[in-house]
């Protein structure tokens, strides 16, 4: 049998071997999602989770090699907007997950950030 793979433990291990752009977007969404509220930065097996004091907010699900896709968990779909690019009912939870795929730093702008506040801000 073959060695286990130690776990994943920290945010920087999925950050390892990753291109110096999608590294700069990566800093770029925390920091702007700081400018939102105090976060905490959480990896999971597959992935980094975004939480508030409250709960998981958003969880950075793949880092390619010119982007960032992350995914916001609301309790209702946010049809009217520009910067999703799926939203899917999780089954059988109230949960609608709204996917965004970050290509440039400007692609925060003011309606990613409505999504950011509104997912820090909404209730578990």
């Amino acid at each position: 049998m073959g060695a286990e793979k130690p776990p994943l433990n920290k945010p920087q291990d999925f950050l390892k071997g990753k291109s110096e752009y999608t590294l700069a977007l990566y800093d770029h969404f925390i920091s702007e999602f700081k400018k939102v509220g105090k976060i905490e930065i959480e990896p999971t097996k597959t992935m980094i989770g975004i939480s508030n004091s409250n709960k998981r907010i958003a969880w950075v699900t793949q880092l390619g090699k010119n982007f960032i896709h992350v995914v916001f968990p609301f309790k209702k779909e946010h049809k009217d907007n520009l910067c999703f690019q799926k939203i899917g009912q999780v089954p059988g939870q109230n949960q609608l997950n709204h996917h965004l795929r970050l290509l440039y730093k400007e692609d925060i702008n003011k309606e990613v950030l409505k999504f950011m506040k509104l997912a820090f801000d909404e209730r578990g």
